[in-house]
């Protein structure tokens, strides 16, 4: 789905905590704000760890206090939301098991085993429950557990956390919250008045001071989920809820989830209909309906030219393919669980495209190059088909059969820096061409595992030439360390729609290893043979999440040049419909859809049925209008323009659409002379 943008909440002052002191102690004594949506909440240590406002360290130590209006404090709260929840959970059903309860973005989860589905009722009841605790003001508590047998002791009861602390560190520490970092530790609920334990989890922390500073939480649904994400594992309740630093930041963030709902794609597109996912073809397999078709055209062929037009070379490549080509790409080893298993005949096995360079590569080396045809760009709609667990499969936008609009650049190293900033300009002003125009970029480096190839040298370079571009680009930069594909750094897009959510747009890759992978080499000017560098690129990532974004950024009321039916003319009387009929022949003829509506239904019927179906021009024709050669424009927002010679309105439809304007025409924009 979509991701938020990085806090821009400026950083607080660092602060000293001297030896035997709280680190809480030390924020109140700098002054610093205990309540409200900037309150300290935790603070981070000289290592980048996040540490409770109870850590005492045993030598002076400086932190950075963080404030619960960061992405870090609201992660912190969200955490510490999902223990209240979990409490409150086994309060109400005592016999439920206790999975895994991390934050993610915009809220939480925590997973249940329990014998019966949650309802509606349960989570007003536990919502409810959450808020007494929370009321309670418990003060969360770490205690350090010495032993891993005295934890399997203690947890004897909770079988997933058992398998938790046996798995002890190797996890992924960014889901599971119970473990990591090499000790194993419990976080108390403990009551203000008693100093009593209330209950409690394995857990690595940390926590904010007490359940008081979870100013502002809800449960939002139950999602039925594999354990740890393995299909072969038990299936679990899932609650997700969502928790923030105030009410009014709660209730901005509930707004625009309704705002979200009512954009939702796959709703729109059932009522547009624009695509389906029909059972019999399989999960994240779309299919598109002549309207959404419509769209999927304009929005492929508008991107064909400009790609036509800066020197790209349109290539095809198939849909399958023997196995060693992915084995020599190096896909196939780092890939291999999310592409689909192999198909076995004439005694080899072919796979189904995951992706095109591989092929792509195989042109470039199919004759000799010379330096003269480089940057050679070629380009590719390709189709390729990727595994995704049913529990990822979202609308168009996580999909498992996706046409990728691909593009690989084979230049020179002296070549690249100039051919990263041009394609990185390319790549923005298409996006702002279909209506985004608000990025910002992400940088995604290599990782300390071993998945990664290439030397250091080649990666520095190349990650260096890339965060130059993206420097140039003028745009804010955002790290993504350990973010990159396994053969070389990228830049992402993200950009922002209509209502403030940042989706990943396009990908710009430098790749210093497929060159050598499948022995890649042009001519140079001296005779020599040298070895290209490759730039990966996809505009739209894919064709199916763009659609989707879009519909979303449009509310399904797309601009007018991609609308599948642009203009609808609406005869007040049977009488009037030749009239309309003259009018749409002659828009036809300039290539503009439309359509006369001779339907049995009443005017107002019909207008409230093309307005629903977000048609962008509605041209009503009665006895004056005929009389007069005229016709009245009807907008989707309800204004209206009347009496506009048709001449005119031909006119100002055909210049709407070949200017490609993204904003919804109205009475308020739209000019006409009458």
């Amino acid at each position: 789905m979509s991701e938020s943008r990085p806090s821009a909440v400026e950083p607080t002052p660092r602060v000293v905590v001297p030896a035997g002191t709280t680190a809480g102690a030390a924020v109140r004594e700098a002054g610093l704000p205990g309540k409200g949506p900037d309150a300290i909440v935790v603070v981070r240590d000289v290592d980048g760890r996040l540490r409770d406002l109870s850590w005492t360290p045993e030598a002076d130590a400086q932190v950075e206090p963080v404030a619960a209006n960061t992405d870090d404090g609201r992660s912190v709260i969200r955490h510490s939301a999902a223990h209240v929840l979990a409490q409150a959970v086994q309060q109400q059903f005592p016999e439920a098991k206790l999975g895994i309860g991390p934050p993610v973005r915009d809220g939480f989860y925590y997973d249940f085993d329990v014998d019966k589905p949650f309802t509606p009722e349960d989570l007003q009841a536990l919502e409810k429950r959450m808020k007494q605790i929370v009321k309670g003001a418990q003060r969360f508590s770490r205690r350090k557990v010495e032993s891993v047998e005295a934890a399997k002791e203690e947890l004897a009861a909770e079988p997933f956390k058992l398998e938790l602390v046996d798995l002890k560190s190797d996890v992924d520490t960014d889901e599971v919250m119970e473990v990591g970092g090499g000790e194993l530790t419990i976080y108390d609920n403990v009551d203000p008045r008693t100093g009593e334990q209330v209950w409690g989890d394995l857990c690595r922390g940390p926590h904010v001071p007490t359940t008081k500073h979870i100013p502002a939480f809800k449960l939002t649904r139950v999602a039925a989920a594999y354990w740890r994400g393995d299909e072969k594992n038990p299936q679990l309740q899932r609650i997700y809820g969502t928790a923030w630093e105030s009410t009014e930041a709660q209730d901005t963030h509930l707004e625009r989830l309704a705002e979200a709902e009512r954009r939702d794609h796959r709703k729109l597109g059932a009522e547009l209909d624009l695509f389906s996912f029909p059972e019999e073809i399989g999960s994240g397999l779309p299919v598109f309906h002549p309207k959404g078709g419509i769209i999927r055209r304009e929005l492929e062929n508008y991107s064909r030219r400009r790609h036509e037009e800066s020197g790209y070379e349109f290539v095809n490549t198939p849909h399958i393919t023997k196995e060693q080509l992915f084995l020599t790409s190096g896909h196939l080893p780092y890939y291999a669980d999310t592409m689909f298993p192999p198909l076995k005949f004439d005694e080899e096995n072919y796979y189904l495209k995951a992706m095109n360079c591989p092929m792509h590569h195989l042109i470039f080396r199919s004759r000799g190059r010379s330096y003269r045809e480089l940057p050679l760009r070629l380009f590719e709609f390709g189709t390729v088909y990727r595994y995704e667990k049913s529990g990822v499969v979202h609308g168009l936008t996580r999909v498992r059969g996706l046409t990728m609009d691909d593009s690989h650049i084979y230049c020179t190293k002296e070549q690249m820096p100039g051919e990263l900033r041009s394609l990185l300009r390319f790549v923005l002003d298409l996006l702002a061409d279909y209506g985004l125009s608000d990025f910002y970029l992400e940088l995604s480096t290599k990782g300390d595992t071993g998945k990664f190839i290439g030397s250091d040298e080649e990666w520095a370079e190349a990650t260096e030439t890339l965060r130059q571009a993206a420097v140039d680009s003028g745009l804010e930069l955002v790290p993504d360390p350990g973010g990159a594909a396994y053969y070389g750094p990228k830049i992402s897009v993200q950009a922002k729609d209509a209502i403030g959510r940042s989706w990943q747009m396009s990908t710009i890759q430098v790749d210093f290893n497929h060159p050598k992978r499948f022995e890649l080499a042009y001519t140079a000017s001296d005779g020599s043979r040298q070895m290209p560098v490759v730039l990966h690129r996809a505009l739209f990532g894919s064709i199916e999440r763009f659609f989707g974004v879009l519909t979303e950024h449009y509310a399904g009321a797309f601009p007018a040049w991609l609308a599948p039916v642009q203009v609808v003319g609406i005869p007040i009387a049977d009488e009037h419909a030749p009239h309309l009929q003259a009018v749409a022949e002659r828009l036809r003829a300039e290539g503009i859809r439309a359509d006369v509506d001779t339907s049995d239904d009443r005017m107002q019927k019909k207008i409230r049925n093309h307005t629903t179906q977000k048609v962008p021009f509605m041209l009503l024709a009665g006895g004056k209008d005929v009389a007069a050669g005229a016709v009245s424009f009807r907008f989707r927002d309800g204004s209206q323009i009347n009496g506009v010679p048709v001449d005119e309105a031909v006119r100002t439809v055909v210049e709407w659409v070949g200017r490609r304007e993204n904003t919804s025409p109205s009475a308020e924009v739209v000019e006409v002379e009458n």
